[in-house]
């Protein structure tokens, strides 16, 4: 798997980033592994480096690449395999009223409205919540491969909105944000939209939906672990992420 880098263009350059607090540990340093330029980064070398654990964010396609700390491990859901717990059988049958509608990747009011209600509720004091529209854009919007924008709405609004690129044998689940009102928290958007994007994987034919970095510690990132099978980048190979291997794993990185 590692030999994948030998196949991205050879003035494709990667730099890591200065020291920055992390958006997820706190009292921990982060710093990044980042690919550049973006203009080399075509669908099939997107591709390439998803399956070696780097992400987008707008424009920009890194991975951690923290000093002590391997907190951050990339994970995937094998969709063919996918085991439903009872309450995400209970989640698909409570939201499948909703419609999902393939949106061209513009600027909607509507969209970036339900974006910062979602910040503030969700993420207050993180930075994002502050969020303008070009920051909206430049996050979320500005994309140089496959890239899809999906809304699910109910009979009166938008209920979610997902950014989901496509590569070679998956979906990558960029960012999702949904309608925070605490009267709709039983109707598990989140939950829902991963579900969701599984399916699509089966339906277009492809075998793993990414879902980012799963962190054990942190509570905002630690309920990946909820979708079985899911797969973590570990080590240089993708291998299940089972109980057993869980306790094995040096999240401190020595």
């Amino acid at each position: 798997m590692a030999n994948l880098l030998n196949e991205v263009p050879r003035n494709l350059q990667f730099y890591i980033t200065t020291p920055y607090p992390c958006s997820y540990l706190t009292e921990k340093q982060a710093r990044s592994q980042v690919a550049t330029p973006s203009h080399l980064i075509s669908s099939d070398v997107y591709s390439n480096l998803v399956q070696l654990g780097f992400r987008r964010s707008g424009i920009y396609i890194y991975r951690p690449q923290c000093d002590r700390c391997h907190a951050c491990v990339p994970v995937r859901i094998v969709v063919d395999a996918l085991k439903l717990s009872r309450s995400q059988r209970r989640t698909l049958r409570r939201n499948n009223h909703l419609r999902a509608y393939m949106r061209e990747l513009d600027f909607q009011e509507e969209h970036y409205d339900l974006y910062r209600r979602y910040q503030v509720a969700r993420h207050p004091g993180g930075g994002m919540d502050q969020d303008n529209v070009e920051q909206y854009c430049q996050f979320l919007l500005q994309s140089g491969i496959d890239t899809k924008l999906v809304e699910f709405c109910d009979a009166t609004a938008v209920r979610i909105v997902s950014i989901i690129d496509e590569i070679e044998d998956g979906l990558s689940s960029v960012y999702t944000f949904y309608d925070p009102d605490p009267l709709l928290a039983s109707a598990s958007y989140g939950t829902y939209n991963i579900l969701w994007q599984a399916q699509l994987c089966q339906e277009l034919g492809l075998s793993y939906l990414y879902l980012g970095y799963w962190i054990h510690e942190s509570s905002k990132m630690n309920y990946k672990i909820n979708f079985q099978p899911l797969e973590g980048f570990i080590n240089g190979s993708w291998q299940p992420l089972t109980p057993d291997m869980i306790q094995k794993l040096d999240f401190s990185g020595v």
